[in-house]
């Protein structure tokens, strides 16, 4: 899509909006079972996968993807028609779901005919106050953080978000050459212990398979954050239904199937450098690895598109907002927060003593 598309009608899915048997309200999908729930007479029912479908979104062929790029949304956007009431919405090109605020029935986006769409969902399994108390607990921990901000900041409003990431399936053969080095102890003449590194040349081939590396596929929010979190239980995703998104809001991907693998790369190959460096220094006993060059072949490529579930907060200090995110599965924290100069002081204090200790020992 360009910027010059600015303003598409669309309609919401079907299956998006579940409506309670008993009493006609909105249901959501409770995280803590995996069903529907109606939040005013509080039944719940179970939610069916279609006829045919799997239990897990199955990976595909890299090279057969059809829809490749980078989807750059921009400012543009799209006017949803919804479904129950009958509204029109405008939102951001790349909201996959959201609620109408007119009927706050849940809303599910058609996926657009240019973008790929999600085979699989990473579900909620923590609760809103689940994620809230985890961050309480969080926060508490953080040693530089100042004692009046763990004890009155409280979480802004939480939303739950799915989050686009890519998985991707890999056989690697890597042809390397590196230097590896073995410590030895000598004493000197006027009997000082010393340690001295003797280098020696290696080389060799490296296979191993690499299962769902996963990348975020949006850079809307702050990556590192995101980075953060994971893992997700990916392997585990529940195949793609409107259902699984009720009361949360998602999000569509615009980092595209080729720069996600372009990204994909650089993580391997830190994977893989990490594997070798192991493998030299466990098969030549060795100390240290340097110097470590590789060539890395990519065979059977395999991709998933899934959508994985974030809750995003926020609180205030001292009128400056702190962002947080908390691992929808997992119950994982990732978030910045004020930092106390004194208790900085402290710790560097607190570390010279330490140093001066030990000195003045060994003298």
């Amino acid at each position: 899509m360009n910027n010059g598309d600015n303003i598409n009608i669309g309609n919401t899915m079907r299956q998006t909006d579940k409506k309670c048997p008993n009493c006609g309200g909105t249901m959501d999908f409770n995280p803590a079972n995996g069903k529907l729930r109606c939040p005013y007479c509080e039944s719940e029912f179970e939610i069916n996968a279609a006829d045919g479908a799997t239990v897990n979104g199955m990976e595909a062929d890299f090279f057969k993807a059809e829809y490749r790029e980078n989807c750059d949304w921009g400012t543009a956007t799209r006017t949803i028609l919804c479904k129950s009431c009958g509204g029109e919405t405008v939102y951001d090109a790349n909201t996959l779901s959201s609620v109408c605020p007119y009927c706050g029935s849940n809303q599910v986006m058609e996926t657009q005919s240019n973008t790929m769409a999600p085979v699989g969902v990473c579900t909620f399994k923590i609760a809103k106050n689940t994620a809230a108390d985890r961050f309480k607990k969080w926060i508490k921990k953080k040693l530089f953080c100042p004692s009046k901000a763990k004890k009155n900041c409280e979480p802004c409003h939480f939303s739950g978000v799915y989050i686009p990431v890519w998985t991707f399936d890999t056989d690697t053969v890597t042809d390397f050459s590196a230097k590896y080095g073995i410590d030895r102890s000598y004493v000197d003449s006027k009997g000082n212990t010393h340690t001295r590194t003797d280098w020696y040349s290696v080389s060799g081939t490296h296979r191993e398979f690499i299962d769902d590396h996963t990348v975020i596929a949006t850079d809307r929010y702050d990556t590192s954050l995101l980075k953060s979190l994971l893992p997700f239980d990916t392997a585990n995703n529940l195949t793609y239904d409107p259902q699984y998104l009720a009361g949360f809001a998602a999000e569509k991907y615009s980092v595209g199937l080729n720069e996600g693998w372009e990204r994909a790369k650089t993580g391997i190959s830190e994977i893989l450098k990490s594997s070798i460096s192991s493998e030299i220094k466990r098969d030549k006993h060795a100390d240290k690895v340097d110097r470590l060059k590789m060539n890395v072949f990519y065979n059977n490529i395999k991709y998933k598109y899934l959508l994985a579930p974030v809750w995003i907060s926020s609180f205030k200090y001292k009128d400056k907002i702190y962002n947080f995110m908390v691992n929808g599965e997992t119950g994982k924290i990732s978030g910045k927060t004020p930092v106390s100069p004194l208790r900085v002081a402290i710790a560097i204090l607190i570390g010279i003593l330490i140093l001066l200790l030990i000195w003045m020992l060994l003298k």
